[in-house]
């Protein structure tokens, strides 16, 4: 009997990848997955090259999984490296809620969140500040988009840890309450912007946008005159 393979659900999710690149080197990065399956999926927006065989840890919200890398291919710019994936044998897909939901919900919501909030791998300065600490956080962003961002510490905070978050876009200062929902020990944490109205993330969007775009142009202008 010819097995067919497991249909991919197309969506649209955040995720970190970590582990070894091809030249030796280890590196954790955030990313997305696209075309899942309860065994495998497509990563986009790797910056690192991956040799088929090799593995590489992949977390969704708070669960972790393992995954051999198939294929690897250079898709420019914008999305980078894509690589395909397949669980490593006795891993539990971290996914499967996912895939339970109705696909055209899934679907719809995941396009949309990736027309209107496309994360930035940007250095982005804020501050972070607790409840119970005096002097804020003076930290940075590594990609920010207007619905949250992901920040570098080898001390993360806990999951649910709630910070008011100051930051600037030119000459205005934006002051909002954000929430980690996402903690890698010895990396860093996933903040959401909890505190935003839908006008102010689409206003911190579109200022993001122009400023990646400003930033790639310039950098594409440097390239050709050297």
């Amino acid at each position: 009997m010819e097995i067919r393979p497991e249909p991919r659900v197309p969506v649209f999710l955040p995720v970190r990848v970590f582990g070894m690149s091809a030249n030796g080197r280890p590196f954790f990065q955030a990313a997305h997955v696209e075309n899942i399956s309860s065994d495998g999926a497509l990563l986009t927006g790797v910056e690192h090259a991956l040799a088929p065989g090799e593995i590489v840890g992949v977390q969704f919200a708070d669960k972790k999984a393992r995954f051999s890398v198939v294929w690897h291919m250079d898709a420019g710019h914008v999305k980078k490296a894509q690589v395909g994936i397949k669980l490593v044998e006795g891993q539990t897909c971290p996914w499967l809620s996912e895939l339970e939901r109705p696909e055209e919900v899934t679907t719809a919501k995941n396009e949309e969140q990736r027309r209107r909030f496309a994360r930035h791998k940007l250095s982005f300065p804020l501050e972070l500040r607790t409840e119970n600490r005096t002097a804020p956080m003076q930290t940075s962003a590594t990609d920010i988009s207007g619905r949250g961002c992901y920040v570098e510490t080898i001390m993360p905070f806990a999951i649910e840890t709630v910070f008011k978050i100051s930051f600037w876009l030119d000459q205005e200062k934006i002051e909002t309450e954000g929430v980690v929902r996402a903690k890698d020990p010895g990396f860093g944490m996933g903040i959401e912007f909890t505190g935003l109205t839908p006008e102010d993330q689409d206003r911190i969007q579109r200022f993001l946008d122009a400023h990646d775009t400003q930033s790639a142009s310039a950098a594409a202008g440097d390239g050709a005159n050297s």
